[in-house]
């Protein structure tokens, strides 16, 4: 009786095994070329930085060949006009952004909020901040 257990309840579970894993295996994104930051060279077989970066250390290096030095867009930005009808626009991909003001510049506190898309937002200085779409 509990050998006829085991191989039902061990059968099953590898059918369901194999279905999820493929069901999460299908589909992909867009062709890419795994080989893209290899250096070809008599003297050198190895890969360069970029050969051997994946994920987002990836990402930013290939960001950073095109030119953009703030991928993340992690930068300090300088202030707009700040009031209620042209607030500072600070880029996001997502619904909301933590961001950072310093009111003053001398300041030795950060006064940190969340902003989230669509509502602007009035800091303790009396600044309004707004998140806008990043533009890639």
């Amino acid at each position: 009786m509990a050998t006829t257990l085991l191989r039902t309840s061990a059968g099953v579970l590898r059918r369901t095994v194999a279905f999820n894993a493929a069901r999460a295996s299908s589909g992909g994104g867009p062709p890419i070329d795994h080989q893209a930051g290899k250096v070809a060279s008599d003297k050198v077989s190895m890969p360069d930085t970029l050969g051997h970066a994946v994920g987002i250390e990836r990402y930013e290096l290939l960001a950073k060949l095109a030119g953009n030095e703030d991928p993340f867009e992690m930068n300090v930005k300088k202030r707009a006009k700040g009031t209620v009808d042209e607030p500072t626009l600070i880029p996001s991909l997502y619904e909301k952004r933590l961001v950072g003001c310093i009111c003053e510049e001398d300041a030795v506190s950060i006064n940190w909020m969340y902003l989230h898309k669509g509502e602007p937002k009035r800091c303790e200085c009396g600044y309004w901040f707004k998140l806008s779409d990043l533009q890639q």
